[in-house]
């Protein structure tokens, strides 16, 4: 079978044929139709992420399938079912082997594309509103880079939460995006945005995925017993908290790693997606896929997300069978 590999890490991925595994006692064996791209993926790439595999690896941290064998000891599972799975990598191939306890069954109205971008985006906003942050209904979501991956669920779902929700983010069109997933203010990145945010009341929780100047903006208009959760550093600037300033205001910064929690509470992360997938099936979470891109063309969109040309998720077809 093909798939999107990298064979050593100072080189680009590239396709290979490589042999697919008979599945292990506790591992399903898919038929991979469709993988969700993410920054991740680039930062793998570019060997500056916090969790990267030994060389070679097949990229693709998530993927929606249907189940073609499974081993001895799954029972939660049959031939046929249509999961999803955060393997966090061996996606962006044709076929893959995967624990069971990593996936999920998807629901018979969801799409592959929009399985295959559904759990780290949503899972990770959940995961840090919810579960991190405990955002209440009524305080005031601040979320950088709201028209990306994570940050277009963080405004979905913080809407839903009850909270009021400004978005940040680059150009009209995203701005546009990210009000059609609840945001109920809006500042372009060329603005000030902690004299928006200060004029707006101030944030008491900081969802930021972007880093640098959005952070430190958004870190001066915080409330007093604000939280500031830290999900990723898209603009490649790692910001330094200064501790006197969280002391003076009493604030709160949060790391949020999903990948982290299979390692200590993978319970945590099963029971945020079953949440989330019964919001999907009661019809209050609506995924935005803005790129489906053919198995050839994995690295025009990886592109797309590293030039910020993308909305919600960048989604990979492998397969055309429904």
């Amino acid at each position: 079978m093909r798939a999107f590999r990298i064979l050593q890490t100072s080189e680009k991925p590239t396709y290979s044929d490589i042999f697919l595994p008979d599945p292990g006692p506790t591992e399903l064996r898919l038929d991979i139709r469709c993988a969700g791209l993410n920054y991740a993926d680039i930062l793998i790439q570019n060997g500056t992420y916090q969790d990267i595999p030994p060389a070679p690896f097949t990229l693709g941290m998530e993927v929606a399938g249907v189940v073609t064998g499974k081993g001895e000891s799954v029972q939660n599972f049959s031939l046929g079912d249509r999961v999803a799975v955060f393997s966090g990598q061996d996606g962006l191939a044709e076929a893959g082997v995967f624990e069971s306890d990593r996936a999920v069954r998807i629901p018979d109205r969801m799409s592959f594309e929009e399985a295959a971008g559904f759990q780290i985006a949503y899972g990770t906003s959940h995961l840090a509103l919810a579960h991190r942050a405990h955002l209440q209904p009524g305080e005031t979501l601040l979320v950088t880079g709201a028209a990306g991956g994570v940050g277009l669920t963080a405004v979905e779902i913080g809407k839903l939460m009850g909270a009021r929700v400004i978005a940040h983010a680059r150009g009209a069109d995203k701005l546009e995006v990210a009000r059609a997933a609840g945001a109920d203010h809006l500042i372009d990145d060329g603005e000030d945005l902690r004299a928006r945010v200060l004029y707006l009341g101030g944030a008491d929780v900081v969802y930021d995925a972007v880093g640098g100047e959005a952070f430190r903006a958004a870190f001066r208009a915080c409330n007093p017993e604000a939280r500031l959760i830290c999900i990723g550093f898209a603009s490649g600037d790692v910001p330094q908290i200064p501790a006197n300033h969280l002391m003076v205001k009493n604030l709160t910064a949060i790391g949020l790693y999903i990948g982290g929690y299979f390692k200590f509470r993978a319970d945590v992360v099963r029971d945020s997606l079953a949440t989330l997938l019964g919001w999907y099936e009661e019809g209050r979470l609506k995924p935005h896929v803005s790129h489906v891109l053919p198995f050839d063309r994995i690295q025009e969109g990886l592109d797309l997300l590293r030039a910020r040309k993308s909305t919600g998720k960048v989604v990979i077809r492998i397969s055309n069978d429904s």
